[in-house]
């Protein structure tokens, strides 16, 4: 039977409204929906382009990247690129500066400083041994910034990680002196070298052996304090590394690194290090594959010599493990130098642990070589 002309004409409104519906409905754009942001390269070039007045770092939280930003505008432009933000006081500049003060204190052997992000502070920490002057000297500083630094006393003397002597197992010895072989990398000709710390073996031209007593290579560059590289500044030049040319005709390099027995792992790049970022440690003498990166940027007082832009880590470490390596999965990112006076390190071992170490990749930038 045909529709009344009634029943027609509230067909075709009902037809009307739900065709105007369906235009204004809106259709959500990756715009809306940004990818999260989740590398740390990306996420640090974003903090980078905001600029150090605007942000105060960057820091792993929960799994996740945030970015302390100074300003809503800044917050809203991270959330824009997929970023988690943060609202903070002081900015990386602010933090920067408080630091460079610190520094100019000279050296205060047993104490250590460095930006947190996390905290939006610059991080004191005093060690067992630092002098009543030296500490009244940092205590001077902290009150002309008052909340901007945090002072906390450490139980523990800082040393560096070297045992003396041939000892059995992995490892690597010069003049006596026992390390731990780090990172495996190349130049652009495709030359071997292994990196370790430079404390060991101050100097160029020792020979290193394997833990067999095979030849590695000579040491041909390093720096502590000040070395082949110049004054060490831990921006541009590394503060406690050595570069050893792999010569030895028993030895064949690989890029990895040894868990443990049949164990070996391929590093594939290198980066700078995150706050609170998970990091395995690996040595001669022990390993610690549950710590975190505390501080990406610390200037260390450990026995006279002062080493800037180092990382500060919570894992634990033994003598003999100076120059291992330090990474995040297949990504290489430090070299031990020295912490807090361990005698243990086990998966059920705890204590207050501040171990101390080169960024590789300022080492890397500095001498042209790169993982491979």
């Amino acid at each position: 039977m045909p529709a009344t002309r009634r029943s027609a004409l509230g067909i075709a409104t009902t037809a009307v409204a739900l065709a105007a519906f369906s235009f204004v409905a809106p259709q959500a754009s990756a715009a809306d929906n940004p990818k999260p942001l989740t590398d740390p390269v990306q996420t640090t070039a974003l903090a980078r382009k905001l600029g150090d007045n605007r942000t105060g770092g960057v820091y792993f939280e929960n799994g996740r990247l945030v970015v302390a930003v100074t300003d809503q505008a800044a917050a809203q432009t991270v959330r824009d690129a997929g970023g988690v933000p943060k609202i903070v006081t002081r900015s990386a500049a602010e933090l920067a500066s408080i630091h460079d003060k610190l520094d100019k204190l000279g050296n205060i052997p047993n104490t250590t400083w460095g930006v947190e992000a996390r905290t939006n502070q610059v991080s004191v920490e005093i060690f067992d041994g630092v002098s009543a002057a030296g500490r009244a000297r940092i205590e001077k500083v902290a009150a002309a910034h008052p909340g901007a630094i945090r002072i906390d006393r450490i139980r523990s003397k800082l040393t560096f990680k070297v045992a003396t002597g041939l000892r059995g197992g992995l490892g690597i010895n010069s003049e006596g002196w026992l390390c731990t072989s780090g990172f495996i990398v190349q130049n652009s000709s495709g030359t071997k070298y292994m990196l370790t710390a430079g404390h060991c073996v101050p100097g160029t031209g020792n020979v290193w052996y394997a833990f067999n007593g095979t030849r590695i290579g000579i040491q041909t560059s390093y720096n502590f304090g000040t070395g082949t590289g110049g004054y060490c500044d831990g921006v541009d030049r590394g503060c406690d590394w050595a570069a050893v040319k792999i010569d030895g005709p028993e030895i064949t390099p690989y890029g990895m690194v040894r868990y443990g027995p049949n164990d070996y792992r391929q590093i594939d790049d290198s980066r700078y290090p995150m706050e609170q970022e998970e990091i395995d440690r690996l040595g001669t003498n022990s390993q610690d594959l549950t710590g975190n990166i505390t501080k990406t940027s610390t200037t260390v007082n450990i026995d006279g010599t002062t080493m800037y832009g180092m990382f500060e880590s919570n894992v634990c470490a033994l003598a003999g493990d100076s120059g291992g390596p330090a990474l995040h999965g297949v990504t290489a990112l430090g070299l031990l130098s020295g912490g807090t006076g361990e005698t243990v390190c086990t998966s059920s071992s705890t204590g207050t642990y501040r171990n101390y170490f080169t960024k590789v990749q300022t080492v890397l930038n500095q001498t042209g070589l790169k993982v491979y």
